[in-house]
């Protein structure tokens, strides 16, 4: 009995998500074997499938942020870089957390007259970490001089890579079985495969922090317990196959 040809999970693992790979084997074959393709038009068809897997979330992406409010664009400039330069200096230089600027903003106030009332601005600080006590403590440190604005989970670029990796062969087993069943479901004996490609989907839009808890946080100084969620990891396989009757070489 013939079996279908299939595409290998090493044979997909050096590609990115979202690449297209493209087989072209009527091409590659002889005139005579290109010919009897032609004759014979051989019918195709488009199949996929998907695996995957619910992630925890592993990293903390925690926002401090400060706001100043002033009687010119100077003065509030000046405080608000003052204060961000203070608890930079003061947040960097902890192990296993990265620290960097956020959004910076600064804008007039107009009174019912029209007339700049006052100036305000509003500066964010970025902690994140995959070590979730230590960016709370952190945190608390410093919400004095920048309260805890919210909080962001996700999966690490590592953590993402490696089940990708682990899904991208489960996904390319069950297309490899759902062509053989279709192929054998219509009648043919096999199947060669003519194009595929990969896809994956990750993002999850993060939870935001209650208000009232970073209020909590803030005024109480205290470090409070951070548990990040999980989310959904998907790797899919779509491609096209050309359905081979009895006696065929696979290869051609």
């Amino acid at each position: 009995m013939m079996h279908a040809s299939f595409v290998s999970p090493s044979m997909l693992a050096g590609l990115m998500l979202g690449a297209t790979l493209a087989l072209a084997p009527l091409a590659q074959a002889s005139p005579h074997h290109a010919s009897s393709d032609s004759r014979q038009d051989r019918p195709q068809a488009t199949l996929s499938a998907q695996a995957s897997a619910q992630v925890q979330q592993d990293t903390v992406q925690v926002t401090l942020a400060a706001e100043i409010s002033g009687a010119s664009q100077a003065i509030v400039s000046d405080q608000l870089n003052a204060r961000l330069d203070a608890v930079m200096k003061q947040a960097k230089g902890h192990d296993g957390i990265d620290v960097r600027s956020g959004s910076y903003r600064l804008w007039p106030m107009n009174d019912q007259d029209g007339r700049i009332s006052e100036w305000r601005g509003h500066a964010e600080i970025l902690l994140q970490s995959r070590d979730f006590k230590a960016a709370s403590q952190l945190a608390a440190q410093l919400s004095d001089r920048m309260p805890i604005a919210g909080l962001a989970f996700s999966v690490s670029r590592e953590r993402q890579a490696a089940e990708e990796q682990k899904l991208m062969q489960q996904a390319v087993k069950a297309f490899q079985d759902r062509a053989q069943a279709l192929a054998q479901a219509l009648g043919f004996s096999a199947y060669r495969l003519h194009a595929v490609d990969l896809g994956g989907t990750g993002e999850m839009p993060a939870a935001p922090m209650p208000r009232m808890m970073m209020s909590a946080m803030a005024a109480d100084k205290v470090a409070a317990p951070i548990e990040g969620g999980s989310q959904v990891i998907s790797v899919s396989v779509q491609g096209t196959i050309v359905l081979l009757p009895a006696g065929t070489a696979t290869d051609q």
